[in-house]
């Protein structure tokens, strides 16, 4: 199927979402509010333009995805090969030249640490690092046929072994995969050293050509996918239990609880696996967001458990009426990629474990229940009601166009899009990605409220791939799962760990972990500006507190106390009016809406 067949039956569920949710409840929001002008009463949109804030921003969307380090996308960022096929990218002449990638030094490029001493690189010098063997490499491009790539190994301790004491030399040994059949490196353990550069990125790097974006931007611990989604949206991964009939999760802290530094599914989800699942005790930033009484919502995709598949199936991804496996059982998937092929049609396009919201109790809605009307959506009381909205603000990505677009844009939103966009190497890959992202942009940029949105464009982990930055480590880590400087530790010996829940220093908390890709799109961004501010993924539950709870921190000693601030990105002092509209498929500029400098 197409991809503009594939935009249709988006734009189709949309509108069915829309049509199928009731409108013109009676809600309130600091005073009433609802969705019908002409009944005299507010929108919840024109509710929160009205609520003070730090900044001009009214609007937060932070898009999380999944799995790529910052060199892996922005390795020789601004410059792009342009052969013959390819999407072209010719950066702007006033782009910052001082850029912390793989240009910041040649030699990364020709005579990396990670390349095999057997290899002469084309400089003629050689290198030091044989433990890699056979899978060393020096990094390389990819090109857009090679964007369906391996998913590279992202665990706690694998990626500290990979950047091995701040010499970077082990990632082909230690978090390396390889395509089978691939040539070259592509097919080894070395592809681990791929980039993409602005022919397959495109859209990102014409975003970050005409708004910011971070060369400093970490994960707040080492580890997967589940740790990212928790610092994002609490900025703790410490106060791991066990739901009653599950085994602990997690790695022991060192004071008699546990920090969760693996993927596990999350306690509350009927999606969850039958075996493991685990519950987070530490206070979020949706509790801060409730008890303000602030419109917000995550919108997730695949998590309407209503939708009727091809196949006449409805549910959780992957089990039967029953709760067991069931392969034929594929929430969402009703076109496979372009790009993985035949493999997105066994793709489910909602991974429980990546899902922030349900691993606490306060903010989860296990059963996936649908919101009692598009006008409900992003709030936390219902008036005339007496009740909660029994989605408690959680959504079907869907769910997310459809209230903007009937005046109910929630003040924070958080993105999590399907699996085959999310750019999870495997299930997603950076062509599909950039379809998701551009067509959420482009809609929001055509929104009147765009003059007051800001767009973060941030990722969970890296996945594993190379970046050639060593991680600043600020928190450490004593346990038997650490082993960035010997085994057993992380950091500095004679430090302090960082405090826990109970106000004690904890293992599994060593960080900041991996450099990511953090991206800034609004009209009050700086243009082509690149931050050197050190930011982790806390500093986006920070940039929350401070923009809309005047500075209140969570609880519990989470990193969002302590991190760096995004506000380097922006100025307040400008407001750009042109828009910057992309093409869905390959990225590039409408010249009728490029910005101009």
């Amino acid at each position: 199927m197409g991809k503009k067949m594939k935009n249709l039956k988006l734009k189709s569920a949309l509108l069915s979402t829309a049509a199928i949710l009731a409108v013109g409840t009676t809600l309130a929001v600091n005073g009433p509010v609802a969705v019908a002008k002409d009944k005299g009463t507010t929108t919840v949109t024109e509710t929160v333009d009205a609520l003070p804030t730090k900044t001009p921003i009214k609007h937060l969307v932070v898009i999380f995805n999944e799995n790529r380090s910052f060199d892996h996308y922005f390795g020789t960022y601004p410059n792009a090969l342009n052969p013959e096929g390819e999407p072209r990218f010719e950066p702007n002449k006033n782009t910052p030249t001082q850029i912390n990638n793989l240009l910041s030094s040649p030699a990364l490029l020709d005579n990396n640490p990670n390349a095999n001493p057997n290899i002469v690189p084309s400089n003629g010098q050689t290198v030091t690092q044989p433990s890699n063997g056979i899978n060393a490499s020096n990094p390389f491009r990819l090109d857009r046929t090679q964007a369906n790539t391996a998913d590279q190994s992202h665990a706690y301790t694998s990626e500290q072994k990979a950047y091995d004491a701040g010499k970077n030399d082990l990632f082909p040994l230690d978090t390396g995969s390889g395509t089978t059949g691939g040539a070259g490196a592509f097919g080894t353990k070395g592809q681990v050293m791929g980039y993409f550069d602005g022919n397959s990125v495109t859209a990102f790097w014409n975003y970050a050509q005409n708004y910011a974006m971070s060369d400093n931007a970490w994960t707040d611990t080492f580890g997967p996918s589940t740790p990212g989604a928790l610092h994002m949206f609490s900025g703790q991964t410490n106060g791991a239990v066990a739901p009653p009939g599950f085994g602990q999760s997690g790695l022991a802290d060192g004071q008699g609880g546990f920090t969760q530094n693996g993927d596990t599914d999350p306690a509350f989800d009927v999606c969850s696996s039958p075996k493991s699942r685990v519950q987070m005790t530490s206070q979020n930033i949706g509790d801060l967001l409730n008890e303000a009484n602030i419109p917000w919502g995550s919108f997730v995709g695949g998590f309407n458990l209503q939708t009727i598949n091809d196949n006449g199936s409805t549910g959780c991804p992957g089990v039967n009426s029953q709760g067991m496996p069931d392969p034929t059982n594929l929430l969402g998937r009703t076109s496979p990629s372009q790009v993985i092929g035949g493999l997105g049609d066994a793709i489910p396009d909602y991974v429980p474990h990546h899902i922030w919201f349900q691993y606490y109790q306060s903010t989860s809605n296990p059963n996936h229940l649908a919101p009692d009307s598009v006008a409900s959506i992003g709030l936390t009381n219902i008036a005339g009601k007496n009740k909660k909205d029994p989605a408690n603000h959680a959504y079907d990505l869907n769910q997310f166009e459809a209230a903007v677009s009937q005046g109910n844009y929630p003040a924070v939103s958080f993105i999590k899009m399907a699996t085959f966009q999310d750019a999870h190497p495997g299930n997603s890959d950076p062509l599909d990605e950039q379809t998701g992202v551009v067509n959420l942009i482009n809609f929001l940029q055509q929104q009147p409220d765009w003059d007051s949105t800001a767009v973060i464009i941030n990722y969970d982990d890296s996945d594993g791939w190379y970046d050639h930055a060593p991680a600043p480590i600020t928190h450490t880590s004593f346990s038997s799962s650490d082993a960035l400087t010997a085994p057993g530790q992380c950091g500095v010996v004679g430090t302090t760990e960082p405090l826990g829940l109970n106000n004690l220093p904890v293992h599994g908390r060593c960080g900041p972990g991996t450099r990511v890709p953090f991206l800034v799109i609004s009209p009050f961004a700086k243009k082509n500006f690149v931050s050197h501010v050190l930011i982790s993924q806390a500093s986006i539950p920070q940039f929350v507190e401070d923009n809309w709870l005047n500075g209140k921190r969570l609880k519990g000693n989470a990193f969002d106390a302590t991190t760096g601030s995004i506000m380097d990105m922006f100025d307040f002092t400008q407001k750009k009016s042109a828009k910057l509209i992309l093409d869905p498929t390959f990225g590039t500029v409408d010249s009728s809406t490029k910005i101009k400098n």
